[in-house]
């Protein structure tokens, strides 16, 4: 049987180039980078050129970069340590209504926790944030706007560099998670005027476990955790040098193929959405129909309920999901499409196909071949149709 993987917004394998640059470091090179003999030496060596590399990709110094387990610590810290850090200044937080779940928990957190008032700005039908309604929102004691790059459910991608300019207008920190940007979208910070952005190196096909934080120099930020001095006395912590170099070399291959797999991912999920609107009735595109990450296809499919979708595209070697990894297992449908002003019925009838470098024009045909009679089958057992 044939295996496609379409769901590399969830994760993505460690390519071969990925490991073979870190396989060392579990090994021979195993030194504590805090270690001042020679073989920590070495470690802490590669930690800092691991941090140049990174931080020439997103247009700025090695010293800015902050590394952290991944996404979720990176919106964690951005979020909470701001809101501890800046207490005095106010208590008020904007951000969207179709963050990831790792912004939106942290949110839920400094209002329950530290007495916070947070904005959820609403979406339009492709689920984008509108400016007005943003500058609208912002009161005396606003401290930090934040506001994903790309969405991880639909990929539709926000105004980064027009919201960043309101913040700076008014002196407010801005953060994106640009987890699921990186790698597909051109990030630089300083050209963009972001002042902190979360990064995770298991998707763009380096290890999980490892991601970052860009700081802007003179963010007032708590650290996030406690211990020794790593990373700038921030984010305590023996550091994950293999993860650390396995990250940085990703990054570095990211960069290099962007254009190449950009043209790729946009001849995909054209071919796959042509293919399926062709032969199928009752089928809506969710997100922008342009304005989104290239590798990113949402669509519902009416009267079928999206995880017996999945199920039944597992059992052809098939696999996709319904939106968020994170939110896996959820009755409810995705938050993000509720947002977007989608009909629960649709809602719940979505599957997302994130596409990889890997992936094929001989993939699509199969998935061609295979969907549409799985939910004709299925469309004919449903009460609703």
């Amino acid at each position: 049987m044939k295996r496609v993987y379409l769901d590399h917004n969830a994760t993505t394998p460690v390519s071969k180039e990925v490991l073979d640059a870190m396989m060392p470091y579990f090994t021979e090179e195993y030194g504590n980078a805090s270690s001042v003999y020679s073989l920590g030496q070495n470690a802490r060596h590669a930690i800092d050129e691991s941090r140049e590399i990174i931080g020439n990709a997103i247009g700025t110094e090695a010293a800015d970069i902050i590394f952290t387990s991944g996404g979720t610590e990176s919106d964690n810290f951005a979020i909470k340590g701001v809101a501890m850090a800046n207490l005095n200044k106010g208590r008020h937080v904007i951000t969207s209504a179709v963050e990831h779940m790792a912004v939106l928990e942290p949110c839920r957190f400094i209002e329950k926790e530290l007495g916070f008032d947070v904005t959820y700005l609403s979406v339009d039908k492709y689920g984008m944030v509108d400016l007005n309604q943003l500058k609208d929102s912002i009161r005396k004691d606003t401290i930090l706007i934040s506001i994903m790059f790309a969405n991880n459910e639909t990929g539709t991608i926000q105004p980064v560099k027009e919201i960043s300019k309101i913040a700076a207008a008014n002196k407010i920190y801005f953060h994106t998670d640009a987890v699921q940007a990186l790698g597909k979208l051109p990030v630089d910070v300083e050209e963009l005027g972001i002042d902190m952005c979360s990064f995770s190196g298991h998707k763009i096909y380096g290890p999980k476990g490892i991601g970052a934080l860009y700081l802007r120099k003179g963010v007032k930020i708590a650290a996030f955790q406690h211990g020794g001095h790593h990373e700038r006395s921030k984010r305590a912590g023996t550091e994950n040098v293999p993860g650390i170099v396995g990250f940085a070399k990703a990054v570095e291959i990211a960069r290099r193929d962007m254009k190449k797999n950009e043209a790729l991912f946009k001849n995909l999920t054209k071919k796959m959405w042509d293919g399926l609107n062709k032969n199928m009735k009752e089928i809506y595109l969710n997100g922008h129909p342009e304005n989104r990450v290239s590798n990113t296809l949402n669509i519902s499919f009416k009267y079928v309920e999206g995880e017996s979708m999945v199920l039944n595209f597992d059992m052809k070697g098939i696999y996709a999901s319904t939106g968020s990894a994170c939110t896996s297992g959820s009755l409810e449908p995705s938050h993000v499409l509720n947002a977007m002003g989608v009909p629960p019925d649709l809602a719940q009838s979505s599957v997302r196909f994130s596409f990889g470098y890997e992936n094929t024009e001989e993939d699509v045909d199969y998935c061609l071949s295979e969907i549409p009679p799985i939910v004709e089958r299925l469309r004919k057992m449903s009460p609703l149709c």
